[in-house]
């Protein structure tokens, strides 16, 4: 069965990183930044050689700011001796004081020296004005004023003068765009700082950063091309487990769409980078499981380009794919010591890891095996509907109809309406044909061809447009209009809706969704910021930044689009061929029947009544079932067979091998 095999592909591992823990915030490029004492008793003051203590309650991010003291660098005016910049005689306060100006008149006798300026907390006497402007801006970042920080950090980069200073101004700029919740604006800027090299001071705090960013996206991937990048650059050990995943999630995205293009050799190398960089993860470290799912999902892309069933069976990668599933199942069975965001993700990572396993062995016809891991994925969760109804083939395949038709039955209910299952359709109706109930089979196709070939029909249309690939994004785009405005929708919409549904299941096509709509945020979100802000030139330049973002990943999303809509319409086609199929080979049987009837004067019976029994466990009670759904009862369906063919071990194996591939 097409639905069956598909989730047998490559699938994307789609979850939210675990978020570091908070610690200390260290010194800003080694400032001094407390407030000085108005009593002196020495004339001179020794450069500061270190910053403010850091205090706790600052977050983790700052902690990407801890080496920039051991390379901050010093401006002639801060290296001045006690002789040449003598103190500033006391002045009485005046007018202008509380504009942070030393107006006071210097005296004949006094070198002249850079004029003093006082802000918040921030000691610039002696200090070149270039560098009171950029100690102002970090200042007003330490206030946490991030909008005027981030406005005086451009304003700087605006000036060809301080070319000198532009890296240490763009450092500060991007850190306040993040503070400020524009992470894709903060993440334009740090690339910025890592594009000019890895000797400038800056280089190392700003990878840091990138993982800070990816942390609050909804989608990593935003940033696994930048961090594939600077491959070979030497992290920090406390990052190094999280660039190795993230490193391996590049390679694994990449060798997929080398693979959908025919390079294989090409996808090759890329998965077993995969391979390579998944050993390098510790069992203990929070990102194992993770590493070990992209692992299994490489060894069953391996295994799965063996030129047989039978070759598969004994693949080394088939086998390295399972204990890969096997060991994740093992390391998520206890979230002891995990926060509630990481032991949610290990529990999505578990119930992948049955699901991949059950898939596996149906492939291999180990259809009981199939069975009991299905059977593992809790009820309610994410992947339990799915689990249900491909559990429902394997039932088939052992014959056990009562509890396939059961889990159909579940499926069909009202809760579950905007789900996307035609092939429940057609294996209901083979069930049928199977026991003989003809009449059943041909009303379900019947049924079957009237709800799913007008939306063949629209797919079809859809696909043969010679679209650019951002009008294909817009044709999923115009479902989710829908449905955020509530607009009225044809059943035909209501299909598409499920396809839409379907289509985002595919990891990378819902990642780079949401990445969409999170840019879509972002740039709404200008317009809360206050007026100094939301007009100025920073701005301006921001939004058109996030625009050349959004449309480069419309048309990555396009494309995708364009390729999931298009196995949808072949994956459509083949379940209305074998609709038709079934339909012809259950109307011949209908007519056989029929013509045997007439021969032996009505005596020749096609079917029997069936002996069966409601006796079940004691913590259970049979309930009949009269239409009627209640939430708590799904996932408990049996349906009874109650007759069906005289000799039921006569049923047409070759429409069920016709329906499992």
């Amino acid at each position: 069965m097409k639905r069956l095999l598909r989730p047998l592909c490559l699938a994307t591992l789609g979850l939210s990183l675990a978020w570091a823990t908070p610690s200390p915030a260290q010194s800003f490029e080694g400032l001094d930044l407390s407030q000085p004492s108005k009593k002196k008793k020495k004339p001179t003051r020794k450069p500061p050689r270190g910053g403010k203590k850091p205090t706790a309650a600052q977050p983790a991010e700052d902690e990407s700011d801890s080496d920039s003291a051991d390379t901050s660098t010093t401006t002639p005016a801060d290296t001045g001796s006690a002789a040449s910049t003598p103190a500033a005689p006391t002045a009485a306060p005046s007018a202008n004081q509380g504009m942070g100006l030393d107006l006071t008149a210097e005296t004949p006798s006094q070198p002249k020296a850079a004029p003093t300026m006082s802000f918040d907390a921030v000691d610039v006497s002696g200090k070149s004005g270039d560098r009171q402007r950029l100690d102002v801006a970090i200042s007003l970042f330490k206030n946490e004023e991030y909008e005027k920080a981030a406005m005086s950090s451009f304003e700087m980069l605006q000036d060809a003068k301080l070319a000198g200073l532009h890296l240490e101004a763009r450092y500060v700029l991007a850190k306040a765009l993040y503070r400020m919740g524009l992470y894709h604006s903060s993440l334009g800027e740090f690339s910025k700082i890592l594009a000019v090299g890895p000797e400038t001071k800056f280089f190392r705090t700003s990878l840091e950063w990138l993982f800070f960013i990816s942390r609050k996206t909804k989608n990593e991937t935003v940033i696994l091309d930048e961090i594939a990048r600077y491959a070979n650059q030497e992290f920090p050990e406390r990052f190094r487990s999280e660039f190795h995943y993230l490193l391996a999630r590049y390679h694994f995205v990449r060798g997929k769409a080398l693979d959908q293009v025919g390079r294989g050799e090409d996808a090759d190398k890329s998965f077993n980078e995969v391979k390579r960089l998944t050993l390098l993860i510790p069992k203990t470290d929070v990102f194992y499981p993770r590493a070990k799912y992209l692992e299994g999902l490489t060894f069953f892309r391996f295994g799965n380009r063996a030129p047989s069933a039978a070759a598969r069976r004994t693949d080394i990668n088939t086998v390295g794919a399972i204990e890969a599933m096997k060991e994740i199942i093992r390391v998520t069975r206890s979230g002891a010591g995990l926060d509630a965001e990481q032991a949610t993700a290990n529990q999505k990572l578990r119930e992948l890891a049955f699901m991949q396993l059950g898939r596996t062995h149906y492939g291999m016809q180990q259809n009981r095996y199939a069975l009991f891991y299905f059977n593992k994925v809790e009820r309610g969760t994410s992947q339990w509907l799915e689990s249900m109804f491909e559990s429902s083939w394997a039932n088939y395949r052992v014959g056990q109809y009562e509890q396939a038709l059961g889990n159909l039955i579940t499926l069909s209910s009202p809760f579950f309406r905007e789900e996307y299952f035609p092939e429940a359709m057609i294996l209901k109706a083979v069930i049928y044909y199977e026991n003989c109930r003809y009449r059943e089979s041909s009303l379900i196709l019947q049924d079957f061809e009237r709800t799913y070939l007008p939306v063949h029909d629209q797919l079809e249309l859809i696909t043969k447009k010679q679209l650019e690939a951002s009008e294909y994004y817009g044709v999923l785009s115009d479902v989710q209009k829908k449905n955020k405005d509530g607009l009225e929708k044809g059943e035909t919409d209501v299909i598409l809706e499920r396809i839409l549904r379907l289509a985002l299941t595919d990891q990378d096509l819902k990642k780079t969704n949401e990445s969409i709509l999170e840019l879509e945020t972002e740039m709404d979100t200008f317009g809360e910021k206050g007026d100094t802000f939301r007009y100025s030139e920073l701005s301006k330049q921001l939004l058109e930044g996030l625009k050349v973002q959004r449309t480069g990943l419309i048309e990555k999303a396009g494309i995708m689009a364009k390729g999931k809509l298009e196995a949808e319409l072949v994956s459509l086609k083949q379940l209305l061929a074998n609709g038709l199929r079934i339909k012809f080979e259950t109307v011949t049987k209908e007519k056989e029947f029929l013509e045997e009837q007439l021969k032996a004067g009505g005596k020749t019976a096609v079917v029997k009544k069936y002996r069966y029994s409601v006796a079940v466990a004691d913590d259970q009670l049979y309930w009949p079932y009269e239409g009627e759904y209640w939430r708590d009862e799904l996932g408990t369906f049996q349906y009874t067979m109650t007759k069906g063919c005289i000799q039921r071990d006569t049923a047409n194996r070759t429409i069920q091998a016709s329906e499992s591939n």
